[in-house]
């Protein structure tokens, strides 16, 4: 019973892990920026979720989650189309302004959260079909992490269906293997870097808002998860899904058994010296890209 708690607590955090790095392996495959603002988008969608609540709870009842999981996600791709107009689309091929700056925007978008909603946490009630949990074989899940399992579920199958079965992710994955070969082909590939920036900032922002339903959200609860994305991202290969699918749950279940074992800072120290080991064995990570650019 303890290995399959275990086996359920692992696969719940990567699911977690999973979806805030989903947009952060679509931005970081296809254009190389290193996104330091990636977890404030994740807190833009959780305070989403908040006004939400606040301004529609009282009318929709518990249906006001669902309204806030498309909202997240709208105003979340907002700030990344703006993040991408006014900062990263002049710092292309330079990957140490690109992270200085988009350090510098996270940090004024945490004190812009600090100046709106105040420095303390503030919690977001779950709707009630959520309270309660379900237990199999032995094992008590709770009905929230199910949830965030079926939610990550909807979010990969839909990310899925617009790489391989849309005009928009055919150009995209085209950019991604050779940027100017699809340029000379007539792709605007400034346009593609835009409407993929905002994917995978929307992305992010239906992460915070999950992210929701286990704790009290705050003006760093991106910091939290920033650093274990960039390793999903890197240990999975970077431009490569499957890889981050990989990695998520690689990461989220050597941490939980880890911190079984021992304490939870002792397993994050751990987990990251394996990953950073590994990747000196193979430092293209699980899955490399395979592009069709002559170097």
């Amino acid at each position: 019973m303890d290995a399959l708690t275990i086996l359920f607590n692992g696969i719940s955090l990567s699911s977690i892990l999973l979806l805030a790095a989903l947009g952060l392996a679509i931005t970081f495959g296809l254009m190389g920026i290193i996104n330091m603002a990636h977890g404030e988008f994740i807190m833009v969608g959780a305070y989403t979720t908040y006004v939400v609540q606040k301004a529609l709870g009282s009318v929709l009842g518990d249906a006001y989650f669902f309204v806030s999981i498309v909202l997240a996600f709208l105003v979340a791709a907002l700030f990344g189309v703006a993040l991408e107009v006014l900062v990263i689309r002049r710092l292309y091929g330079r990957a140490t302004d690109s992270l200085l700056a988009t350090w510098g925007v996270s940090l004024i978008l945490q004190q812009l959260a600090r100046s709106i909603f105040g420095a303390p946490n503030v919690n977001v009630v779950a709707p009630a079909f959520l309270g309660g949990s379900l237990e199999l074989l032995g094992v008590t899940m709770s009905y929230k992490r199910l949830f965030i399992l079926l939610l990550v579920g909807a979010a990969l199958a839909l990310v899925l269906a617009i790489l391989y079965k849309t005009e928009f992710g055919r150009r995209m994955r085209a950019c991604i293997q050779n940027r100017e070969m699809a340029a000379c082909l007539g792709i605007r590939t400034k346009r593609i870097d835009c409407m993929t920036f905002a994917l995978g900032s929307g992305l992010a922002g239906v992460a915070g808002c999950a992210l929701t339903l286990l704790g009290s959200i705050g003006p760093t609860l991106g910091t939290s998860y920033i650093v274990d994305t960039f390793m999903v991202v890197v240990l999975g290969g970077v431009g490569k899904l499957i890889g981050t699918i990989a990695g998520a749950v690689l990461i989220g279940v050597a941490g939980t058994v880890l911190e079984w074992v021992a304490t939870a800072s002792i397993a994050k120290a751990a987990v990251l010296f394996l990953v950073v080991l590994f990747l000196q064995k193979k430092p293209q990570g699980l899955f490399a890209l395979r592009t069709r650019a002559l170097d």
